[in-house]
């Protein structure tokens, strides 16, 4: 079985669910000693099954699926206020707003069938606790099982569940905090403090995750603790990545130089760059994932599209500034020389 203590370099390369994650970049950093990852979010069953045997195809190093926990809607009602205001920027875009689904898994349990009967190395939760049944059927199947956690209370729980190790997140991280109750504001403990106050309440192997874009970041979550380290916004511009012209631009423009953490795309807590459409609707924004990121979808689209950065989610870290266009091999070697 898979334990990450083994990897040749203690770099884990982040899902990055929504597009800039993809069988070519996770297999890029398995071949050169990390561990990659696919991102199940956003995808059907059958459109993952795609991604891991590409995955497979390009390499027999060691790559891991991330999943959502689909959690209720804390404020289905705000979500059909939102799309009335959102009427405008459906205008601009020339889009059609979509009725929200409540009912919307992910494709939850056609996934897990999927992961059970034909196993990865690794399989990882983020956005609630995994269900023990579930933790206990992927290690039958001989997966490595990580519950991603942003507190203490949440590593505690999740490690009653039985999973090999924990993913602790900071909140420098870009993209989606992986917080337990989508309601909740996410805690500011930085992912310095939170690494050693998670370690004084579990014994599992952790993952440092938050705003690791330099060598030197991921030699201090080494040396605060963790197994090995967790970098997303370090691969966006990498030519492996699936990141959309836009997004990779915006990446390398001084003008996008903050980033902030909003519902506004989704209704979860996520960062990313500031821009236009955050300034417009994140006072507004309710607790309503998924009903957000599918109402924003078209206008998403419509952007990406049009080359406008202006109403994408540029999903990014604290260390965005340190991103390149590296090749992804070059980029895990150099976030491990540290």
């Amino acid at each position: 079985m898979f334990d990450p203590r083994d990897l040749r370099l203690p770099v884990v390369q982040a899902p990055l669910a929504g597009g800039p994650g993809t069988p070519e970049l996770a297999a890029a950093v398995a071949e050169a000693g990390g561990l990659g990852f696919l991102a199940a979010g956003y995808r059907t069953a059958d459109g993952l099954g795609e991604q891991i045997r590409a995955t497979r195809a390009r390499t027999t190093g060691p790559f891991g699926v991330n999943v959502f926990v689909p959690r209720p809607v804390p404020d289905p009602a705000g979500a059909e206020r939102y799309r009335a205001e959102l009427a405008a920027e459906a205008e601009r875009y020339g889009v059609a707003l979509p009725e929200p689904d409540p009912a919307d898994t992910d494709d939850w349990d056609a996934k897990l069938r999927l992961l059970i009967e034909d196993p990865v190395p690794v399989v990882s939760f983020t956005f609630g606790p995994p269900p023990a049944r579930v933790v206990s059927a992927l290690r039958a199947a001989g997966s490595w099982v990580v519950a991603t956690v942003t507190t203490q209370d949440e590593a505690r729980e999740a490690t009653a569940l039985g999973v090999h190790a924990l993913c602790v997140q900071g909140p420098e991280a870009g993209g989606h905090r992986g917080t337990f109750d989508p309601a909740a504001d996410p805690d500011p403990t930085p992912l310095a403090a939170l690494l050693p106050a998670v370690r004084a309440v579990t014994g599992l192997p952790l993952l440092a995750a938050g705003g690791l874009t330099t060598g030197r970041d991921v030699a201090a979550a080494l040396a605060a603790g963790a197994v090995a380290a967790q970098a997303g916004t370090a691969y966006l511009r990498s030519p492996e990545a699936g990141t959309s012209p836009p997004y990779r631009a915006a990446l390398a423009d001084p003008a996008f130089d903050a980033t902030v953490v909003t519902r506004a795309f989704t209704g979860r807590p996520a960062r990313g760059l500031r821009n236009r459409f955050i300034d417009a609707h994140d006072a507004t924004a309710p607790a309503a994932y998924p009903l957000l990121h599918q109402l924003t979808r078209p206008l998403r689209a419509a952007a990406a599209a049009a080359g406008d950065p202006h109403a994408l989610s540029l999903w990014a870290g604290t260390g965005h500034r340190h991103a390149t266009a590296e090749p992804a091999a070059e980029i895990t070697r150099r976030l491990a020389a540290g």
